[in-house]
């Protein structure tokens, strides 16, 4: 079968595509072959070791500290279940499904194994394989982090980094949930984010979100530049900062944080549970929640597609097709 691999840091044209084993499943297993996966941010920090400031060390610690441990990226993916084990019960040949492998990645493969009881559910019938891939990744980071920050009906949320793969997730799952949103984006992405469901759209290349006088109960940054100096004055008092991209710095203090004030850094790794990407097909089934959708490539593309998410142009998500789909053409936006 094949795989994108990569045996050393550095930039897109690190990775190759590559034959290997096809893998079988074992007695609690589900093969699925992919029909698509994604190029996520943070895959292209693992690739680049691009890391949050303090978090370079810890990087090679985890993923290999001269080369990769593990040679094949990419945290989710959507396909067709190929053969089952034995013991299998929920899944059976030609289930359409979507699944999430986080941290642990390996999606980078045209077959994967996935314990039946793991992070794999159905794909809603109304949701295409594209769709389907990127479910996952800003969707349950977007839910973990609300549920961390105890975020209800009512509240204010400013989310910082609108129009990336996470942002555009968690504008939409807070909407659900009743708060209103304010997002922070380029003015070319401004009405994508107010199509989303954004209350208001600031655009950080003109105006300040810091500056303006407004206070939130929550501030999600997805990009790494609302650190809690600038932060906390945009805080109601028990608000709440998720930074989902924060330098080492900001996540040590908050023991500090949470002690002296009434407000609270919530920081660190999202959970990767089986619940949340059920709540995530249930909303995309019902229309709460649609991924967006970027850019294309196919498999043979994927130094392309890694090179364009470095770029920080990206617009929600990048969409890599392994079975028979071909790429639409790239414009501007």
């Amino acid at each position: 079968m094949k795989a994108i691999t990569y045996s050393q840091y550095g930039p897109p044209d690190v990775l190759r595509v590559t034959e290997t084993t096809k893998p079988s499943p074992g007695p609690n297993e589900v093969l699925v072959r992919t029909h698509a996966t994604t190029v996520t941010s943070g895959d292209w920090r693992v690739r680049s070791l691009d890391m949050p400031p303090g978090f370079k060390l810890i990087a090679r610690l985890m993923f290999g500290l001269t080369k990769p441990h593990k040679d094949i990226l990419g945290g989710e993916l959507a396909g067709v279940v190929e053969s089952v084990g034995p013991d299998v019960g929920r899944f059976k040949v030609g289930d359409r499904v979507f699944a999430f492998s986080g941290s642990a990645l390996g999606c980078y493969v045209q077959f994967k194994c996935f314990p039946e009881d793991g992070l794999i559910v159905p794909m809603p019938d109304n949701v295409g394989f594209e769709e389907a891939a990127a479910l996952s990744f800003g969707g349950t980071t977007a839910l973990d982090f609300f549920r961390k920050a105890n975020l209800h009906e009512g509240e204010a949320v400013l989310i910082n980094g609108a129009s990336g793969g996470v942002g555009t997730a968690a504008v939409q799952i807070a909407k659900h949930l009743g708060a209103t949103v304010t997002g922070v984006c380029s003015s070319d992405n401004a009405s994508l984010v107010e199509s989303l469901g954004a209350d208001r759209v600031i655009d950080y290349q003109s105006e300040d979100f810091a500056a303006l006088g407004q206070k939130y109960d929550v501030i999600m940054d997805t990009v790494g530049t609302a650190p809690y100096s600038r932060s906390a004055p945009c805080l109601n008092e028990n608000g709440r900062l998720l930074l989902i991209l924060g330098g080492l710095p900001d996540l040590l203090r908050m023991p500090w944080v949470a002690a002296t004030s009434t407000k609270r850094i919530v920081g660190g790794a999202a959970a990767e549970r089986r619940d949340d990407l059920e709540t995530l097909a249930q909303l995309a089934e019902a229309g709460w929640y649609k991924p967006v959708i970027d850019r294309r490539y196919t498999v043979d593309q994927i130094v392309e597609a890694h090179r364009y998410v470095d770029s920080g142009r990206k617009r929600g998500n990048v969409i890599v097709l392994w079975e028979g789909s071909q790429p639409l053409p790239h414009t501007g936006h």
